[in-house]
């Protein structure tokens, strides 16, 4: 019975989110950066990855590649001008090296030998306008972002090659956008991008993915905050440059959008943004449930650079560690997927003081919920009263977890939260100095403790205390 109603709630909400995205959204995301013939580029691989991982979060259809050679990205261009016939949202992606000659932009796929612009001109590399025309022409809105300004090795080939005038540039070229396009490059035109430390992102597509998806910011708006937050990054060694002529506000993720002139929100408009189901908690939740079980590093790091100080930071650290090092070990999957399932009831039984007064929870108890939260990454003094601060950290963890967010507790979700593994009890919670000396060590509840020495590897994460519910809603929203 109890995973009758838990399956009925899962296909109910399955219902109203394809109905908020009832949008047609389909993106193309490509890093190039293991070049044949020239220098490595370290960072495109990743970035391509983590913003494949931010965009599959907002409902997009994307159409993925890595280090591909020139066959490779026109078959991956054909099948994205496929998918994106009738689109709402047209969204292109590019990571690696791209070429400037006489104003008109190239891309650069892996295998690219370009000695001279006959090499390009005779298809080396792939023409932007083209691709962008052949590919994006039908949908509604196109949002176009290049990556593609790194110092080019191959200028100085092309430039000692030819016999005549020939303008090749340092950077990309100025593009004007059309009706309903957004373009932005990773710097101004004729100007050299930094791909950013080895290993991490590149600082441009970094802010985009910490951005462009932010719940309730408008495109243009997210924008300008990517401007900002290179320029400050770079030292202002690089600004982002773009030229828009959208003709609505286009919102990737609606939570807390405006009503009025919205593209997507009147009725006759298509449907531009997805509304979470609840919140700024709900929507990081639904983020990590789509990576937490991922052994691809750029997706975790997708989640670490949109959401620095998540909820759930620690346990996206300790994944990530896992995968770097060889992968996870059994214990680490343990630690997010061998959970306890939920009574369903408490995801609507509301919890007040009184019910929490039936608890009956004395003084070592309430130091064990401090902890626990604590380890599932809600940080809060261990203290064994239940100031204002705590309230606000159950809120939190109620928010997060889906159930009614009162502050309180009731015997269901003490009994979720103690059902809940977390990281090590020493791990981050801060402890009043009365609070240490006088600590019992006696279980609080149930009499039992799931705390595991693992370096912060909890797996109450996105799971949390519900992994039937958690699982089911991962298989229809996230991809893992």
């Amino acid at each position: 019975m109890r995973f009758l109603v838990v399956a009925l709630v899962a296909i109910g909400i399955a219902a109203s989110s394809s109905m908020a995205r009832a949008d047609k959204r389909v993106a193309f995301v490509v890093g190039n950066g293991a070049y044949r013939n020239v220098a490595t580029l370290p960072n495109p691989p990743a970035d391509a990855g983590a913003m494949a991982a931010t965009l599959r979060n907002v409902g997009f259809d994307v159409v993925e590649g890595v280090n591909l050679t020139r066959d490779a990205m026109t078959e991956k261009l054909l099948d994205f001008g496929q998918r994106a016939q009738g689109a709402d949202i047209a969204l292109f992606y590019y990571a690696g090296h791209g070429i400037a000659i006489n104003g008109v932009n190239y891309l650069l796929p892996v295998d690219a030998d370009i000695k001279s612009e006959m090499d390009v001109k005779l298809g080396a590399a792939i023409n932007v306008d083209v691709s962008l025309d052949q590919t994006m022409a039908d949908a509604k809105v196109k949002l176009v972002f290049l990556d593609a300004c790194r110092d080019n090795p191959f200028t100085a080939r092309i430039r000692s090659a030819s016999t005549r005038s020939v303008n090749v540039q340092a950077g990309l070229a100025e593009m004007k956008s059309g009706e309903g396009t957004l373009i932005a490059f990773a710097t101004g035109p004729g100007q050299t991008a930094l791909d950013g430390d080895a290993g991490r992102n590149s600082p441009f597509t970094r802010a985009l993915i910490a951005h462009i998806s932010e719940p309730g910011v408008e495109i243009q708006q997210a924008m300008t905050e990517v401007r900002a937050q290179v320029s400050e990054e770079t030292k202002k060694a690089q600004l982002p440059w773009g030229h828009t002529n959208l003709i609505g506000s286009v919102y990737l993720n609606a939570a807390a959008m405006p009503l009025t002139n919205t593209v997507g929100v009147a009725p006759a408009g298509p449907a531009l943004a997805m509304a979470p189901r609840s919140g700024n908690a709900d929507v990081e939740l639904e983020f990590w449930r789509s990576v937490r079980d991922s052994n691809k590093p750029e997706e975790l790091n997708a989640y670490l650079n949109s959401y620095p100080n998540g909820q759930f930071r620690s346990l996206a650290q300790a994944r990530l560690a896992a995968v770097e090092n060889g992968g996870p070990k059994d214990k680490d999957k343990d630690m997010t997927r061998n959970l306890t399932a939920v009574d369903p009831a408490t995801f609507t039984e509301e919890a007040n003081q009184v019910t929490e007064d039936r608890i009956g929870l004395d003084r070592g108890q309430r130091r064990d919920v401090q902890r626990r939260l604590t380890g599932l990454g809600f940080d809060n003094k261990v203290t064994g009263k239940f100031d204002d601060e705590t309230r606000s950290v159950i809120r939190r963890w109620q928010a997060a977890r889906g159930y009614p967010a009162s502050g309180y507790l009731n015997q269901l979700q003490h009994k979720a939260l103690l059902s809940e593994m977390v990281a090590n009890l020493q791990s981050g919670a801060a402890e009043e100095p009365e609070s240490r000396a006088s600590r019992h060590h006696g279980g609080g509840g149930s009499g039992r403790r799931y705390y595991r020495s693992t370096g912060g590897g909890g797996g109450g994460g996105g799971g949390g205390g519900f992994p039937l519910f958690g699982g089911m809603m991962g298989g229809l929203f996230g991809r893992h």
